[in-house]
């Protein structure tokens, strides 16, 4: 098999030459390429870092869905990774929720206490509160828990007393 040959003009080829086409471009020109060639070094950067970026964020979305999904599960019960991770955006939710809404200002924290005159003026917004924890037991409990402190101090008494009178 033989290849047919075609002559062709060198000039066409080679175009102008180097050194004559660089004098007859401005320097505003070449400068203006250089410029583009840095931007488009750094695109060509910011395009590898995304990918990265992508690529690991992807294996994070797969190890958290491994987390949610839960990896190891007995008699019909969840993994406690599995069940907070399942819950977490609504933690996430509440909490954006809590501090995007309501924000008491001191001042009006101040004015809600009542015109007791602290002294304390700070103009930094205070969060609403997240958890509310019921009080209607808190007398009942704090005697108990000031009874089971009393006792102990009365057992510790008693057996101060015991050593003493152990040694004469």
């Amino acid at each position: 098999m033989s290849y047919a040959t075609r002559s062709l003009s060198t000039q066409h080829l080679r175009g102008p030459s180097g050194s004559s086409s660089t004098s007859s471009q401005s320097p505003a020109l070449v400068a203006r390429i250089e410029e583009k060639k840095g931007e488009l070094q750094h695109l060509q950067e910011l395009r590898d870092l995304s990918a990265s970026v992508a690529t690991q964020m992807e294996a994070l979305e797969r190890k958290l869905s491994t987390l949610s999904e839960g990896t190891e599960a007995t008699d019909d019960e969840p993994i406690a990774i599995a069940a907070v991770m399942s819950n977490w955006h609504n933690v996430l939710r509440a909490i954006n929720m809590a501090s995007g809404h309501v924000m008491l200002t001191a001042s009006s924290a101040a004015s809600l206490a009542g015109p007791s005159g602290a002294g304390d003026e700070s103009a930094e917004p205070l969060p609403q509160t997240l958890v509310r924890i019921p009080t209607e037991h808190a007398p009942t409990l704090q005697a108990q828990a000031e009874a089971a402190e009393a006792a102990v101090a009365a057992a510790a008494t008693a057996d101060d007393d015991d050593e003493t009178t152990s040694n004469p």
